[in-house]
């Protein structure tokens, strides 16, 4: 079985990430939880890359339709329509047009739990409701009743993997293997070793 340390998972900083220069204080909340970059690059993604990222999950669209509508009724909006698929389709949409209007940075972050510390650094997805201390809590402030009324997808900075399964889907479609270093960095004996040996020399 493999050690939680090589669990790895996908960022990508959004076009409006790097156009607000957000880039390195998105970097350094990952780095300083523990986690490692072993995967880095800029590109400006094809409405292709981006469809095909998001229907990776055969069950992605049905998924983020239910839990978008159950988002609008928990807030008491009417969502742009009660149909999951619908919803997604037009979610997908609008997706294309916002994740192509500029340079992405992806990312690769490993260690252990990395999926779920990835998604707990960044916050909720709607940056209105998204938690203090989180980086979209802290430097966004869209909602999804703004994006709606300008028929938009929702800035919020940064995409993040939302389970391992999904990771394992995302990465390589972002990054070839050779892309992806394997290294040591000194505190990772601080965080995986059994023993805190060798501290006092």
């Amino acid at each position: 079985m493999a050690h939680p340390k090589t669990e790895r998972t996908l960022v990508i900083v959004k076009p409006d990430g790097i156009q607000r220069a957000l880039i390195g204080e998105i970097m350094k909340r990952y780095e300083r939880t523990g986690l490692k970059l072993v995967a880095l690059k800029m590109l400006v993604p094809t409405e292709e890359m981006i469809e095909e990222h998001y229907l990776l999950d055969p069950n992605w669209k049905k998924n983020v339709g239910e839990k978008a509508i159950a988002s609008y009724v928990k807030k008491g909006e009417t969502p742009p329509s009660n149909d999951p698929i619908e919803l997604a389709d037009l979610i997908v949409a609008r997706l294309k047009k916002y994740m192509t209007s500029g340079p992405v940075i992806a990312m690769v972050w490993e260690g252990a739990h990395s999926v779920e510390l990835v998604r707990k650094v960044t916050g909720g997805t709607e940056p209105r409701s998204a938690g203090v201390g989180t980086i979209r809590g802290d430097f966004v402030l869209d909602s999804y009743q703004m994006a709606d009324s300008a028929d938009r997808a929702i800035r919020n900075l940064i995409h993040a993997s939302g389970t391992v399964p999904e990771a394992e889907m995302e990465i390589p479609h972002w990054f070839a293997k050779e892309e992806i270093i394997s290294y040591r960095v000194p505190h990772e004996a601080t965080l995986y070793d059994v023993d805190l040996n060798n501290i006092l020399g």
